[in-house]
């Protein structure tokens, strides 16, 4: 048996999750306008435990999304991870954050790409499957009408990077799943549990979000 703290952070959504054998047993999550991670994510994990009916002392892991995404967010859910892997003497399992996003979907057909807004005409992007396997690298893209030409499959946008598309790519065969906006740690579950599994973890010490572009200042 194992209970896993699943946390996401990488976008507005502050997302946390205990899982128990891959499958979620407590969930809370708040996207509001602004970033509130710093507030909410602490009280969420307690709450989570709380709900979920165990203490710190039970957990078996933590699993954290990984990015692209808000450099702030991927600080804040990174940090607090690795003081309760440290705290607890317990592994750190990273989470492909895009991966979580095309999960927020059940397709049959074409290819899911999920889209996190990374501003102006920008969004980070990855391609999978409808069994979302990952089927091109994760990349930073302008949004242009040549979007995605090299496939007439039928293309499935989610997240809050989709609505920059519609201005450009009308066609049929691009479908908006407008209900999805953010990833969530609900998705973590299973996988943060095959990985625990198998073994695959990260060092505690030296691991970094993927932040995917440089953090910059802006007035």
């Amino acid at each position: 048996m194992g209970f896993i703290l699943n946390i996401e952070t990488a976008t507005k959504n502050c997302s946390v999750c205990i899982a128990k054998d891959g499958t979620a047993i407590s969930l809370l999550e708040y996207a509001g306008e602004g970033y509130a991670h710093a507030e909410k994510l602490h009280v969420f994990i307690e709450e989570a435990l709380q709900k979920a009916g165990i203490t710190f002392k039970e957990l078996n892991a933590v699993a954290v999304s990984m990015g692209p995404g808000s450099y702030t967010g991927l600080r804040i859910g990174v940090s607090a991870a690795k003081g309760l892997c440290y705290a607890l003497s317990i592994p750190l399992i990273a989470v492909d954050t895009l991966e979580l996003l095309a999960r927020k979907i059940n397709v049959q057909d074409g290819v899911i790409i999920p889209m996190i807004d990374a501003r102006r005409m920008e969004a980070y992007t990855a391609v999978f499957d409808s069994g979302y396997h990952k089927l091109r690298e994760t990349k930073a893209e302008i949004i242009t009408e040549g979007f995605f030409d090299e496939t007439e499959d039928v293309i499935h946008l989610v997240g809050d990077g989709a609505a920059k598309c519609r201005e450009f790519l009308s066609a049929p065969r691009f479908i908006y799943h407008d209900d999805v906006v953010y990833p969530s740690s609900a998705e973590m579950a299973a996988i943060s549990f095959s990985e625990f599994k198998d073994n695959d973890t990260v060092d505690v010490a030296y691991f970094e979000p993927y932040y995917l572009k440089d953090f910059l200042i802006t007035k």
